[in-house]
């Protein structure tokens, strides 16, 4: 899923980010005819895996005149950092991840396809409690530094508590099932599978989830800002083929569902039930609006400061503002002369007047 992130100042990212811009951003600007982006399993991402499979993406490559190579990359830090080195010209992530590793790292970078946002994928259980304030003095196992831990302190805050209340123990989504069938675990913060898995244990009660954050968590197809504005037809290609499988998806084609329940681990149902979890932008005009949104400066707001708070919003951040992100709007949070993330609605906006 989205949210694999192990500790990040574990991952060495500290030192990448400390690089100097033009060592990390091979991926230079030039016009090109081959492209390469890579994506990891999470159920809106899956669509990424079937456009390569199926043939659709050569099929608006071969448009453009272009080819566009879809990879899978099982470790979703590891594929952002391959990004980040230059290795691929396109990744998909989370908003919060693209601010702290490229765009913290200096890599200019642009949101091409803003594609769902989880609404309900992450969740906080409790065992044998009821109520999210039930958490104050508990130990909280999750991911540290990932969605989770963010879920978690804009839980927090709205529950009038800080993390100062609580423990975080940092531990990793394979072995989270495991830790909490212990006796000594009595507080998550996951993801789906994992936390539907969890939620059917005995005594367990979800407190809270992203639902309640809506359009905090979303996860993009971002892609290196330098390539796509020297080779627009890669937008255009990307961005075509990407709204012909939201237009299967939304259609619930058999043959698409299937495909993506197989190469995500489950069958049908369940896939389905991971998208009943997820709000999908199924056409380009649903995903303009939500770009435009004036809520996304402020969840941009929340993500900067809680990354600025966690020492991981990039190599001797003065304050949550270090990075510039622009918005469609042409307005920016942050330091307008380090703009660094972008948020642009134009080739959605192309899709939607079915202009590519």
């Amino acid at each position: 899923m989205h949210m694999f992130l192990k500790s990040l100042k574990a991952m060495g990212l500290a030192a990448m980010m400390a690089l100097p811009a033009a060592q990390m951003s091979t991926a230079a600007a030039e016009t090109k005819s081959e492209f390469k982006v890579c994506w990891s399993i999470y159920v809106g991402w899956m669509p990424w895996g079937y456009l390569q499979d199926s043939g659709i993406m050569k099929k608006w490559a071969d448009k453009y005149d272009i080819s566009v190579d879809i990879v899978q990359i099982n470790d979703y830090v590891e594929s952002i950092n391959q990004y980040t080195a230059g290795g691929y010209d396109g990744c998909s992530m989370t908003n919060m991840d693209a601010l702290s590793i490229p765009a913290g790292g200096g890599v200019d970078t642009t949101a091409l396809i803003v594609g769902d946002f989880s609404n309900g994928n992450d969740g906080i259980v409790l065992k044998d409690k009821a109520a999210l304030a039930d958490i104050k003095g508990q130990n909280v196992n999750l991911v540290e530094l990932s969605v989770s831990h963010y879920l978690l302190a804009r839980a927090l805050e709205g529950a009038g508590m800080s993390e100062r209340d609580v423990t975080v123990v940092n531990t990793s989504d394979a072995d989270m099932v495991a830790a909490y069938s212990t006796p000594d675990v009595t507080s998550v913060v996951t993801w789906n599978p994992l936390l539907s898995e969890i939620e059917a244990m005995p005594g367990s009660t979800k407190v809270f989830d992203s639902s309640k954050i809506p359009g905090e968590i979303i996860d993009v197809m971002m892609v290196n800002t330098e390539t796509l504005a020297d080779n627009p037809d890669f937008g255009k290609a990307l961005t075509g083929a990407w709204y012909e499988v939201m237009g299967l998806l939304a259609a619930e084609d058999a043959t698409a569902l299937e495909a993506m329940a197989t190469a995500s681990g489950t069958d049908v149902a369940g896939f389905k039930a991971q998208l009943a979890t997820t709000k999908m932008f199924y056409t380009p005009a649903d995903a303009v609006a939500f770009t435009q949104d004036a809520q996304l400066p402020l969840t941009t707001k929340f993500v900067a400061e809680f990354l600025f708070d966690k020492g991981i919003l990039g190599e001797g951040a003065p304050s949550p503002e270090f990075v510039g992100v622009a918005f469609p709007d042409g307005s920016i949070y942050g330091d307008a002369q380090n703009v660094k993330l972008r948020f642009d609605a134009t080739y959605m906006q192309m899709a939607a007047d079915g202009a590519l």
